[in-house]
């Protein structure tokens, strides 16, 4: 039987691990199944209302009835998908050996405190990636290095003003202007410029935001759904403003 003082201490943990997971870019769904994963290991049963910046979690004791009550606000982390799978693997391992709260948490704070990847080493990762994707539709070596200078650039700036806390939406609409205005610079040359252009903001595309979204709305998370999709397209349009001013200057080049 859990106390109330434990009972507690397990609708902290809980929110705690709902939070890191909704945070890092995991589908609403998912974070369900795997809160309440640990939460039977530990002889309880959890109910979770989770909207786009909050989550509301309550805890109930399976023998005698007892009901607390955890809301918390939902904190924007870097998306991990290895964060993400480790921590799916520590409800698992949580649910198959029965481990008790301290060493949950234990194992919990080891995944969430192991030091992140380079962000030099992200730069240039990015970077490559995105002059793949020149190279992917269509555009030739001069326009991929191009592409490659171009968003370790705009890469760079997002990390910067980002790091500054900066709007994420004034960022993404500098970041795009940055980078494709870097990319500008294939007019000069005999290449594949158009290509460059447009590829050089694909970095910033909102891939997992805008997939989460179609996989809550089809999963039955609605509200949830549909606030990821509607900050997705916010952050596709803010792309589209900062292409469109690199456009309008260069108008003259393109025509």
């Amino acid at each position: 039987m859990n106390t109330d003082e434990r009972l507690k201490d397990i609708a902290v943990f809980l929110l705690e691990y709902a939070n890191r997971l909704m945070g890092s870019g995991v589908h609403t769904s998912r974070v369900v199944r795997n809160t309440r994963r640990i939460a039977c290991s530990m002889d309880v049963d959890v109910h979770m209302s989770i909207l786009q910046r909050t989550i509301v979690l309550s805890v109930c004791d399976n023998r005698t009835g007892k009901v607390f009550n955890e809301v918390g606000t939902i904190p924007a982390f870097p998306i991990s998908f290895a964060l993400n799978a480790e921590l799916s693997a520590l409800s698992w391992e949580a649910y198959d050996r029965k481990l008790p709260l301290e060493e949950i948490w234990q194992k919990y704070r080891q995944i969430v405190g192991r030091p992140r990847i380079n962000p030099v080493c992200v730069l240039g990762l990015v970077a490559a990636a995105n002059a793949a994707f020149c190279a992917l539709f269509g555009g030739d070596w001069k326009a991929c290095a191009i592409v490659f200078l171009a968003t370790l650039v705009g890469f760079k700036l997002r990390q910067f003003m980002q790091g500054k806390g900066q709007n994420h939406y004034i960022v993404t609409v500098a970041v795009a202007f940055v980078a494709s205005l870097v990319a500008s610079v294939s007019l000069m040359f005999d290449t594949t410029a158009e290509t460059a252009i447009a590829t050089s903001v694909l970095f910033l595309v909102p891939g997992v935001p805008l997939l989460n979204g179609v996989i809550d709305i089809l999963e039955g998370h609605v509200l949830t759904g549909s606030s990821r999709l509607i900050q997705a397209l916010l952050l596709v349009l803010c792309i589209a403003v900062g292409l469109s001013c690199t456009l309008m200057l260069m108008k003259n080049d393109l025509l």
